[in-house]
Formats: structure tokens, C-alpha cells, sequence
């Protein structure tokens, strides 16, 4: 089967007349096409659901049947199936292309259903480039996606830039893609945006096409198993977190339609709070200097979204709460949503800075580097290894809470972001402990961390109101007041919860 290795990256438009005087770009000749694409699927988009895409393209009078399929992609790297030949517009032949290949099959009954879905229409720069022994395709694409007809219609702007791998090693991408992102030497800048992301064309048409907003990217469960290398392991788990953490921050960078949704926000939080997980947690098979280093990075960047996160919480869900009187949500409402604007533009700001996104090419860049066979003494059986962790990660919580629940405020927050560790770690981990086992653990952390959660969010709350307009400003502090003596009563129940986890010392 034909594949496809490629990595995809964002790029601001202020940055493409730095980029396009690239010295790398210079030296090497261009070509330069319009390309418009229709991709197509069923009404009822089966194709979408068996992650797959198939595309018409149209190249002066020339068009070309594409097919592909998901594969993996990871960090805007994708390895994927991919099959392209000349076709007659609008009567894809499915068999012609794809031979015996079971596909074909599978399109050919679908052929009859298939109807345009969205198009795109760019233009492709497109240059070959020799780089650290690989050869590499770079495209640059500029233009936009569109889906549906006339005033219903909906449209948005395409500018990427693809790196293929043509032949070489594949870290070759990412150290491509670090020499165009940093500052070419004697120039006073700091270089240039460059985010990768997992997020395909198809997949940003087809949300266009269902006329709802692309999703927050969330961290999924790696997939690991007991007799994989530790090393390997950690790899695994941190890709789960990175890839999904470029692809939000990206839409927040380039889309300040992105900040109106608070879950892309939390959910970059989450991926940062796992990624940190993962670099204690598989101590000491990551070299020590690289999980110090990239925990310090992970930990600043998330500090760039803590304001933010903590203002969308507070307007979009504790304001209802605190202020049941509609004179007096007219009067603080303005006001609260005005600090959140101000704190998404410092931290849009913080994002936009090309040394941001260079610092996520650079941990991408070292998770591929990283060998994950090397030897490392006897084997280790991970699911062992991981009902160990797990039992003494409880040990040390329940001890904590013992005491922490017993003092005051500052104790039960250092409380709160351990029980969202152990948490982390029981996800991370899920695949090698008993599903019920797990199911039941998640249940007694989560009912924990919603007690000091909540304790958590009104203090900080208290704290973000305290300059609100004097006319309802009392009222807030009195009603937080409330509201925090009646949780103080649900903290015996915490203890109870953690009991349940016992089980994991079997």
C-alpha cells in the first residue's frame, strides 16, 4: 500500500514574507499551481466514519481521484494510505485505482451516494529540499476552505505548510522544521510561528460542512501494554498529550473565535497537566536533564493559560450562581467578561510568540529522537510496575489527606492538585489495571476532587471579585461566603472516597 509521512504545520500570515526569504527556500527552485479540490462522501458521511477521504482534484484541465485513509498521526505527523491517479470529474472508479485492494470494494458500493461535501481552493509553493540526509517535499498552501452555497455558505482561511518525506530518516521533518522556525543567524527577530497539528483539511471542511465549531482536542488514553519497552511506554503517553495540545493552542493562535470556547482552553490545561504526569511518572526511563527541562517549559506554559481559565469559569459558570438577581448580573457581568477579554489578549499574546511554538517543535523534535529500545537492566513488566505506582501513589494520598483535610486552605489546594495527579496517573495507566478496578478508582478521585474543586473556585473566585463594582461587590463576597460553608460540610466525605482505593495495594 502506498504511504504518506508528513508533517503538518501552522503558519500565521505575517510571518510567510519572512519565511518565503528563507535561505533554504532561496537556494532551491519553486513551482507554483492552483489547486481545487472537492472532497466527497455520503449524506450520511460513511466516509468520515470509517476515517477515510476522498478527494477530486482539479489541476489546470487535468483532475485526479484521491483516496486516503486515517493511518496515525501524532504530533502533526502523519503515516497514512494514500492512492491518487487521473480521473473523469464527477465518475470515480474506484477498482481502476485501487486494484485488489479491499477498498475498492467498500468505494464502489458507495460510488452511487457520493456527493461534494466542501472544496478547497489554493495555491501550493512547493519546493524540494535535501536536509540532514532526507529529502523532503515542503508545500505551502494558501487559500481557504469552503462548505455549502450562497448566504448559507461558510468559509474559512487555509494556510499550512506540509513537509513530505520522500526518502531519509524521519526526525529529518522536525529538524527541517526547526530551521525555518528560528531566527536566521544575524537577523534581530525571534524567528517564525510554526505549530504542528494533527487537524487535516477534511477534518477542518467537514466541521464547516456540519456547521458546528471544531472541537476541543483532548488527551486521549495511550495505548500501551504490559511487555512494551518503558521507554517506548512514555513516548506513548506523551504523544497522547502533545498532539492534541498543539492542535488547541494552534486554533487559539489563529482563530479568536477559539477563546469564546472555554473547553479548548481547559482542555490545553489537562494535556499540559498530563504531559507532566507522564515525565515524573516514568522516572527514570526519559533522560533526567530532558524530563527536568520540558516539566519546567510544560509548567510556564500552562501558568500563560491560568488567568484565562480561571476567568472563563467564573463568568461562565459561578456569575449565574453568585448572582440570582438579574439588576445585579447586569451591573457585574460587563465587568467580569471585560477582565476575561483582557486576560485572552495577554494570553493570546503570550502564544503568538514564535519562541512558544519553537519550544513545542523542539519537545516534538526530542520525542522522536528518543530511543525507545535502549537497553535499561531486566525487563519491567508494566502492568506490575504500574500496580505498584498506584498503590504507593495512594498511600501518600491518603496520608496527605489525612492531615491536609485537618488544616486550612493552602493545604487542601496542595491537596486538590495531587488527588488531579494521582488522577492523571490512574489514566495514563488505565490500560494496564483491571477495567472495574479502574472504573471504580476514577469514581472515588473524582468525587474528592469535586469537594476541593469547588473550594477551590470559590477561593479563587473571592480573590478575582474583590475590585467587581461596588454596588454588588458585597453581596458576591457574602454569597461565596455561603456557599463555601455549606461545601466545608461534604469534607469528612473525602476520606470515605479515598478508602475505596484500597485496592490497589493487592
Amino acid at each position: 500500500m502506498p504511504q504518506e509521512t508528513e508533517l503538518k504545520l501552522l503558519i500565521r500570515p505575517e510571518d510567510l514574507p519572512r519565511l518565503l526569504s528563507h535561505p533554504a527556500l532561496q537556494a532551491a527552485s519553486a513551482t507554483r499551481e492552483r489547486l481545487y479540490n472537492t472532497y466527497l462522501d455520503t449524506p450520511d458521511l460513511q466516509l468520515k466514519a470509517r476515517r477515510m477521504a476522498v478527494r477530486e482534484r482539479r489541476i489546470g484541465r487535468r483532475t485526479w481521484l484521491t483516496v486516503k485513509t486515517a493511518g496515525s498521526s501524532t504530533g502533526g505527523m502523519s503515516v497514512r494510505g494514500e492512492w491518487e491517479a487521473p480521473t473523469r470529474p464527477g465518475e470515480p472508479d474506484f477498482r481502476a485505482l485501487l486494484g485488489d485492494h479491499p477498498l475498492a470494494d467498500v468505494l464502489s458500493r458507495l460510488a452511487g451516494r457520493l456527493v461534494p461535501v466542501f472544496q478547497t481552493d489554493f495555491v501550493r509553493r512547493s519546493w524540494t529540499l535535501d536536509h540532514e540526509g532526507a529529502v523532503i517535499e515542503m508545500a505551502l498552501d494558501d487559500g481557504q476552505i469552503s462548505a455549502g452555497l450562497g448566504q448559507g455558505g461558510r468559509s474559512e482561511r487555509l494556510q499550512e505548510i506540509e513537509l513530505e518525506l520522500k526518502a531519509g530518516p524521519v526526525t529529518a521533518l522536525f529538524s527541517l522544521a526547526m530551521d525555518l522556525a528560528l531566527p536566521v543567524q544575524g537577523e534581530p527577530n525571534p524567528g517564525i510561528w510554526l505549530m504542528p497539528s494533527d487537524l487535516s483539511k477534511a477534518q477542518r471542511g467537514l466541521a464547516l460542512f456540519e456547521g458546528g465549531p471544531l472541537q476541543a482536542a483532548r488527551a486521549g488514553a495511550p495505548v500501551i501494554t504490559p511487555d512494551m519497552a518503558p521507554r517506548a511506554a512514555f513516548v506513548t503517553t506523551a504523544w497522547s498529550c502533545l498532539s492534541p495540545l498543539q492542535t488547541n493552542l494552534g486554533r487559539l493562535v489563529l482563530d479568536a473565535q477559539a477563546w469564546t470556547q472555554p473547553e479548548i482552553v481547559h482542555q490545553s490545561r489537562v494535556a499540559l497537566r498530563r504531559l507532566r504526569t507522564s515525565l515524573r511518572l516514568f522516572r527514570p526511563w526519559p533522560p533526567k536533564r530532558f524530563a527536568r527541562h520540558w516539566d519546567r517549559q510544560c509548567q510556564q506554559l500552562a501558568a500563560l493559560l491560568g488567568e484565562v481559565r480561571e476567568w472563563d469559569v467564573l463568568e461562565t459558570d459561578w456569575l449565574p450562581r453568585l448572582l440570582t438577581d438579574g439588576r445585579d448580573l447586569a451591573i457585574c457581568q460587563p465587568w467580569v467578561h471585560g477582565q476575561r477579554e483582557a486576560a485572552w489578549a495577554r494570553a493570546r499574546a503570550a502564544l503568538a510568540n514564535p519562541t512558544q511554538a519553537q519550544m513545542l517543535l523542539a519537545l516534538a523534535r526530542g520525542l522522536h529522537g528518543l530511543p525507545v529500545d535502549a537497553p535499561n537492566g531486566r525487563p519491567t513488566r508494566l502492568d506490575r510496575w504500574a500496580r505498584q505506582v498506584m498503590a504507593k501513589a495512594h498511600q501518600d494520598l491518603r496520608r496527605e489527606a489525612s492531615q491536609a483535610l485537618r488544616s486550612g486552605p493552602e493545604a487542601r489546594h496542595e491537596l486538590r492538585l495531587s488527588l488531579k495527579k494521582e488522577r492523571y496517573t490512574l489514566e495514563s495507566l488505565a490500560c494496564l489495571l483491571p477495567p472495574d478496578e479502574v472504573r471504580q478508582a476514577t469514581r472515588a478521585l473524582a468525587r474528592a476532587q469535586d469537594v476541593l474543586g469547588w473550594l477551590n473556585d470559590l477561593a479563587t473566585a473571592r480573590e478575582r471579585l474583590a475590585p467587581a463594582p461596588v454596588e454588588v461587590r458585597d453581596r458576591l463576597l457574602g454569597r461565596i461566603d455561603a456557599l463555601e460553608r455549606l461545601e466545608m460540610r461534604r469534607l469528612p466525605g473525602i476520606e470515605r472516597s479515598l478508602r475505596d482505593l484500597a485496592m490497589f495495594y493487592h
